[in-house]
């Protein structure tokens, strides 16, 4: 059974798709730094154990965690504006893919922060750094070290996670792939430029992040 392509008509498509790769970069974008921040500051709450919001950390992990991100942007964009609070469709998609993703990342810091000894901790105190200055000098670096690998497949999970907001019409990639398949029926096109424009989005961060796991392993074990 052979595969019929329109090349004629996936020429046409791609400033479409074009368009819509900056939009799904740009919502990545955005989601992966708001992310990092919730999952740095999620993360030294549960480290440090600070009293009062290490049990609102652990309660929002659970709810990120445990909920689809699909449910949480319906929640943002139709639940809210039932009570007058109305976002645009981007706003929420941003905001759902942070409120997932700040959950992974949390996790992944924590790890790191963790798995700094409390011998290094207190030696940093002996010689007359402050905590904030252990903090930042030796264990965040560590720390960022030790969860890049996590930190990085949670940056590729998020990107691949903004196809769920074309469900809230964002024109980002898989909104356009089924824009094409239900307008123009040319299902073999759409997928095929879906799959080929994900690959140009995903590919070079893959890569990238290997690369920087393999100079930090080479930083802290010379190998």
């Amino acid at each position: 059974m052979s595969i019929i392509m329109n090349w004629q008509y996936i020429w046409n498509a791609l400033p479409r798709f074009v368009d819509a790769t900056i939009l799904t970069l740009e919502l990545s974008f955005w989601a992966i730094l708001f992310s990092v921040i919730i999952g740095v500051i999620c993360a030294v709450v549960m480290s440090y154990r600070v009293r009062g919001l290490q049990t609102i950390v652990k309660a929002y992990i659970e709810l990120s965690r445990n909920t689809p991100l699909l449910i949480q942007i319906f929640f943002l964009y139709f639940g809210l504006s039932k009570i007058g609070v109305k976002l645009e469709g981007f706003t929420c998609a941003v905001i759902g893919l942070a409120f997932l993703g700040g959950s992974y990342m949390a996790e992944a810091v924590r790890a790191g922060i963790e798995s700094v000894s409390k011998g290094q901790v207190e030696s940093a105190l002996s010689i007359g750094l402050t905590p904030m200055q252990t903090f930042r000098y030796v264990v965040f670096p560590q720390a960022f070290a030790v969860a890049t690998p996590a930190i990085g497949a949670n940056c590729l999970f998020l990107m691949k996670e903004t196809s769920v907001v074309s469900a809230i019409a964002i024109a980002e990639l898989m909104f356009m792939a089924k824009e094409i398949i239900g307008m123009d029926y040319k299902t073999n096109e759409a997928l095929f430029l879906l799959v080929v424009f994900y690959l140009i989005i995903l590919l070079p961060v893959s890569v990238f992040i290997g690369y920087l796991e393999r100079r930090l392993r080479r930083a802290k074990y010379g190998a």
